[in-house]
């Protein structure tokens, strides 16, 4: 991979931390993502699956991770199961890890070729009694494509039916919530890769330009800084386009006077950063646009205040919608009518602001994370107020990613990126 590798220390700590939730005597079990084919011989990008990058560091395919504390022999305690090397994929692909290259990223002592894995594995199994299974259980996964670890679960449990066994998804969703220090560096970098690319991109647009064209200008700023790029699909949404939550087309023209609502973040070494901004066309907000621009910046700032360790996660989005509600009476979006006869299901504020305020973030853009529970220390979250007026054909979102303290005011990886509307003008106009 282009990234510079994360100091094995993480992993090592990941390890020791899942470990120490696993019940006596279990083991459990984390696969690479499959290489999906297009067709013919094309295939999508490799992505690693997170959980055996967060507990391993190696992003190769057709990798597989066990733990299994409890073993009689140290050596399988942490074990790496990889696809040999040889000459002709060495020619073709490139080299595969060696097992002297996977020590040095992960710090997992033992490695076994891929060929091996029934074999070692059966001998695992006959001394264990339990077996953890990787599953996706985040809460907005859609998952209708069978992936690598599915069928290997099919497979465990065919083969091992008197295996008891458990879900490996709890324990992760407790512990990537909470950021590592190296973490939140690797998080730190594809925020500041993404800095360079907006400032990139508020020197480029006028009248005139179209939306892919945007959306190129910043995939050149993330390549050449590192990055494997968008770190989810980018919307440069102008005009009304901005009113579609999820437009992703980028195929329009922006004139004079729109607003183009940008939405991409970087990715760096398989972290996500998450940012917004909404920008003028000619390089000038509108009275209007200017007006609903800083109420909104201003919810966000105080939204941002909110993000302090004990925080009820529904509590938090309650009171935010309370500020948009206050923002958007002064904006003459609602009137006290609309206040007073709203469904407490859905207030009148979500006709303008359908969305959530936030999201956990981290390996994946919506990141595993307990919402039931109180918001704790280095957590990272997003905060992105909006507002989407297709009556006046803008929509603005702004949105950072910032990091909980013990004490205080959440740190903002992104303070560094240009938001306030005289700024962003300034830099536009220069």
């Amino acid at each position: 991979m282009r990234y510079q590798p994360i100091n094995s220390d993480l992993f090592i700590h990941n390890r020791k931390n899942f470990m120490a939730k696993m019940k006596p005597n279990s083991l459990a079990v984390f696969n690479s993502n499959d290489i999906y084919p297009i067709g013919a011989d094309s295939t999508i990008p490799f992505q690693q699956d997170r959980n055996i990058y967060y507990l391993s560091g190696v992003d190769q395919e057709e990798s597989i991770l066990v733990l299994f504390p409890d073993a009689p022999h140290e050596k399988h305690r942490e074990i790496l199961f990889l696809t040999e090397t040889n000459d002709h994929i060495a020619v073709w692909e490139g080299e595969k890890l060696t097992e002297e290259k996977a020590l040095e990223i992960s710090g997992v002592k033992t490695v076994y070729w891929l060929k091996d894995f029934q074999k070692i594995f059966y001998e695992l199994m006959a001394q264990a009694e339990t077996v953890y299974i990787n599953t996706n259980e985040h809460y907005r996964a859609n998952v209708e494509t069978e992936t690598r670890e599915a069928r290997f679960n099919k497979w465990l449990k065919d083969s091992y039916p008197a295996h008891s066994v458990a879900k490996s998804n709890p324990i992760l969703q407790q512990l990537r919530a909470v950021k590592h220090p190296l973490e939140l560096e690797a998080m730190q970098r594809a925020c500041d890769i993404t800095e360079k690319g907006f400032r990139r991109v508020l020197g480029f647009v006028k009248p005139g330009v179209w939306e892919y064209e945007i959306e190129a200008e910043f995939m050149h700023e993330f390549l050449r800084n590192r990055s494997r790029g968008f770190a989810y699909t980018p919307i440069v949404a102008s005009g009304k386009n901005a009113n579609v939550l999820h437009y992703i087309e980028n195929k329009m023209q922006c004139k004079e006077g729109e607003l183009i609502l940008l939405d991409v973040g970087a990715e760096y070494a398989n972290y996500a950063s998450d940012m917004s901004r909404t920008i003028p066309v000619s390089g000038r907000f509108s009275k209007r646009q200017k007006e609903v621009y800083n109420k909104i910046n201003q919810i966000k700032k105080d939204a941002t205040k909110m993000l302090v360790p004990g925080t009820d996660w529904a509590e938090y989005h309650k009171e935010v919608g309370k500020m948009a509600t206050s923002a958007f009476l002064d904006l003459n979006l609602l009137d006290k009518a609309d206040v007073q006869n709203e469904n407490p299901d859905w207030p009148a504020y979500k006709k303008y602001f359908m969305h959530g305020t936030s999201h956990n973030l981290g390996l994946d853009t919506h990141d595993y994370g307990l919402l039931h529970q109180p918001i704790v220390a280095n957590q990272v979250f997003t905060v992105e107020p909006g507002v989407y007026i297709p009556e006046e054909g803008f929509g603005i979102r702004l949105e950072d990613d910032v990091v909980v303290q013990e004490k205080g005011e959440p740190i903002n990886l992104m303070k560094n990126i240009p938001i306030e509307a005289d700024e962003i003008e300034d830099l536009m106009n220069k």
